[in-house]
């Protein structure tokens, strides 16, 4: 009697390639973190921020695709998340720092110890065993030196100011406040997530406007950081509280 084929094996192999795109598409992080240092190197900070917004629209959506994907029964032998976590400190950390340094952002006589500060501070971020925690929070500031480098760059502002801005953001890595998971912390996840699309829309629109981005747009574009850091405080209160 003939055997019939196992129609299961076409599967596992589809359901792997599968995984090994969704694999390939967070690694391409990387590739636009090189793209991105070449443009800072030739001073075109414009472009570097461009490619920074494809680069967090990747890493804002890798992670359903990898759920969906079921990479870590398909792939148990490749570890997504350690990649994730390396493309993340090239493109939110590693990046943004060299930008800051270029553009001039800093005072001259302190940029160094200032970057490497940055740099520091979210390696510990990076690695702490709480980074990410059980209820979908980030714990410490999490590293969004891509947004930080934006505002510093469109606002202006004297370097002493920047310096200022990012020592305390980089002292906070230090502070275990649990921080919104946009795409995942429950509480107010369908708010969060619209409001962080009208406010994406209005980034996109201050990067196409540089150098000169107008002060009104900056300013209302604030709107979307006071309510995170407002919504991660008032959760961070609430999960204090004795059970």
């Amino acid at each position: 009697m003939t055997a019939q084929p196992n129609s299961a094996h076409p599967h596992r192999a589809r359901s792997r390639a599968f995984a090994w795109l969704v694999h390939a598409y967070t690694a391409s992080g990387a590739v636009l973190a090189f793209a991105m240092t070449l443009a800072i190197i030739r001073a075109q900070f414009r472009f570097a921020f461009v490619l920074m917004v494809v680069a967090t629209l990747i890493d804002s959506t890798d992670g359903a695709f990898a759920r969906l994907a079921r990479v870590k029964e398909t792939t148990p032998g490749f570890d997504g998340g350690r990649l994730d976590d390396i493309v993340d400190y090239l493109t939110f950390v590693f990046v943004p720092a060299l930008l800051i340094t270029e553009a001039g952002l800093l005072p001259r006589a302190w940029a160094g110890l200032i970057v490497a500060l940055m740099l520091l501070s979210s390696a510990y971020g990076f690695s702490a065993a709480d980074a990410k925690t059980g209820d979908h929070f980030f714990t410490g500031f999490p590293s969004y030196w891509n947004i930080v480098a934006l505002y510093l760059f469109a606002a202006r502002l004297d370097p002493v100011v920047n310096a200022s801005i990012l020592l305390a953001l980089s002292a906070l890595v230090f502070v275990r406040i649990g921080y919104v998971y946009p795409s995942r912390t429950p509480v107010l996840r369908g708010l969060t997530i619209a409001l962080c699309g009208v406010w994406g829309v209005m980034i996109v629109e201050m990067i196409v406007m540089l150098p000169e981005v107008s002060r009104l747009l900056l300013l209302t574009s604030l709107f979307f950081p006071l309510y995170y850091v407002v919504l991660s405080l008032v959760l961070q209160r609430r999960r204090m509280r004795p059970a």
